[in-house]
């Protein structure tokens, strides 16, 4: 997408969610205005901006209205370890948005939203402006790892959520819910974000189910902007060895769930 913007954006709102999660509401109108469900922006933290690349932030919610975009992030590293202690009034460079989001949900068929660990948020976003009710599928490793799911209930969609620990919901994989749902619904659309081993299992799933589906995946994105291909995947094409690269970056980080090549 080529109307992205750079703007140094003041710092609404920072909070905990749960645990090492947290939210950041920030005021860029030039942004929110004109962000789409799947897509991110690049952030570069003031006092590590020389240090540090930017970092990329899938967007959890964007109002045009008031012009303040929703971020939702989990404390993982010296990057987010510093953005936690910036406080409401000092201000960020974002650039964005960036890549390429997802698709509107169908109506002709039951969509399903998947999201594993913090890529809950870019899967809110996707619900917050369907324009349907989509079925929402949590997973996490324990209930400290489940974050939004009353969120989504607010916007009046069925959440269903799986532990890999137990601690809450169905104890197993979210695959788990999954294979239950496909049960009621035997054609349907999925749409997620989450790790890499989640993504891969989703997209074998939906490759056996005969659904259309995408996936947002997630990458270390250092200029944000497909330039440098330090986030490359193998994307399947039409040639000798069956893939090709692809930028997530630039040609995602929104794919159908049948093009990327796992191995």
């Amino acid at each position: 997408m080529n109307n992205k913007v750079q703007v140094d954006a003041v710092i609404r709102i920072h909070e905990q969610i749960r645990g090492a999660y947290r939210q950041l509401y920030l005021e860029a109108p030039a942004i929110a205005q004109i962000a789409e469900p799947g897509q991110f922006v690049h952030l570069q933290l003031p006092g590590l901006a020389e240090r540090v690349l930017r970092r990329p932030f899938s967007i959890c919610a964007a109002d045009a209205g008031s012009g303040r975009l929703r971020l939702v992030y989990k404390v993982v590293g010296v990057g987010t370890e510093h953005l936690q202690a910036l406080q409401p009034g000092q201000r960020v460079n974002v650039l964005g948005p960036l890549g390429k989001g997802f698709s509107p949900l169908p109506r002709d068929r039951r969509s399903i939203l998947v999201g594993g660990g913090y890529g809950c948020a870019a899967m809110y976003f996707v619900a917050q402006r369907a324009g349907v009710l989509p079925l929402v599928l949590l997973g996490a490793r324990g209930q400290e790892d489940v974050i939004l799911a009353e969120e989504f209930q607010a916007l009046g969609c069925e959440v269903r959520i799986a532990t890999d620990d137990g601690t809450l919901g169905q104890k197993g994989r979210v695959t788990v819910l999954l294979e239950q749902a496909a049960q009621e619904f035997p054609q349907a659309w999925l749409a997620a974000c989450g790790p890499l081993p989640m993504l891969k299992a989703l997209s074998q799933f939906v490759a056996r189910q005969h659904w259309d589906g995408e996936l947002s995946l997630d990458s270390a994105m250092c200029c944000g902007m497909g330039a440098c291909f330090a986030c490359v995947i193998k994307r399947k094409a039409d040639n000798e060895q069956g893939w090709s690269y692809a930028r997530v970056c630039h040609d995602g980080p929104v794919f159908k769930a049948g093009d990327i090549y796992w191995e």
